[in-house]
């Protein structure tokens, strides 16, 4: 196929047309000319609208973190003539980051030339192919202004789930004992590391709540039995190293689940549910035996502010 017609065709996501993984760019005309990343000045291309299609690791903030097959890279925003002077807001390329995690559409990464880095070019701009965005939150940089941080993976090394053996009961009893848990997961060698996370945690979570939601009390009857998800309160792997243990996982069902990783929901200390969409607030459903910490609580909260606290 003509390769004019490959581009005027291109929509803007996944693998540019004739450009393979690796190729070097001069410039940022020059990735704009080839499709790759149109954005003359923005890390993010991508419209608050719609998920983002690429983003450029330059070193453009001090937060930014490179691991190879995995990246924390820092939203766009906060900056006045190249000082981080305000927060960064959930508008523009950032919304669209997180319209990204929703799809799962994947964006391409372009790593320009960083001092010291292990993993950037000694010149230039390079295409490094496509990774997925997996999670979202909010912190206070290091210029002690909010910002908006996004793990992204390389999709050809995605996490696996890696699991013990289930619980042999599942019978829902409230005098299951409780597994010992992994306060803080493992990591086995492989291609690239890979969180070790304990099914067994979650089943016993959701086995004592009877497969039924904290948020909202449904309990999905499925020809295999009743669904219900372990819903994480503070993330395993870094920065968050949450450990995998039952203190830090609620049973909800897949809509509250979501609205929770989103940080639509949030939970209080006193253990009121807040929809941060409606305003509404509900009692989190409990049960005797399944303690929830306080501290994974408050994480959440903090990690999901839309505005920096006082």
């Amino acid at each position: 196929m003509d390769v004019g017609l490959q581009t005027e065709k291109f929509d803007g996501f996944g693998d540019p047309p004739c450009v393979p993984v690796g190729t070097i760019f001069h410039d940022r005309k020059a990735l704009a000319s080839a499709n790759v990343h149109r954005p003359r000045q923005a890390g993010i291309w991508g419209k608050q609208d719609e998920e983002a299609k690429s983003i450029v690791v330059s070193g453009g903030y001090p937060d930014d973190e490179d691991y190879g097959d995995e990246i924390i890279y820092t939203g766009q925003g906060g900056q006045t003539e190249g000082r981080h002077t305000h927060d960064q807001e959930l508008t523009r390329g950032n919304a669209a980051l997180v319209n990204s995690i929703a799809s799962g559409r994947p964006v391409r990464v372009i790593r320009g030339a960083v001092r010291d880095s292990d993993h950037a070019p000694p010149a230039g701009l390079r295409y490094d192919g496509l990774y997925r965005v997996e999670e979202h939150w909010s912190q206070k940089g290091v210029s002690n202004f909010l910002v908006w941080r996004f793990r992204l993976r390389a999709i050809d090394t995605v996490a696996k789930i890696v699991s013990p053996p289930p619980p042999q009961d599942g019978s829902g009893d409230e005098s299951i004992p409780t597994p010992s848990g992994n306060p803080r997961p493992g990591r086995r060698a492989s291609h690239v590391q890979r969180v070790i996370r304990s099914t067994a945690i979650a089943n016993w979570v959701k086995s004592i709540h009877q497969h039924t939601c904290q948020v909202c009390g449904l309990r999905i009857l499925t020809p295999t039995g009743a669904y219900a998800e372990a819903a994480h309160i503070r993330p395993l792997g870094s920065p968050h190293n949450g450990p995998d243990d039952s203190s830090n996982i609620l049973c909800l069902c897949p809509n509250h689940h979501v609205a929770f990783d989103f940080g639509m929901l949030t939970v209080e200390s006193d253990l009121t549910v807040v929809d941060r969409a409606t305003g509404k607030r509900t009692a989190l459903l409990t049960v005797s035996g399944h303690e929830i910490s306080q501290e994974h609580l408050r994480y959440h909260r903090e990690h999901h502010a839309l505005t920096s606290a006082g």
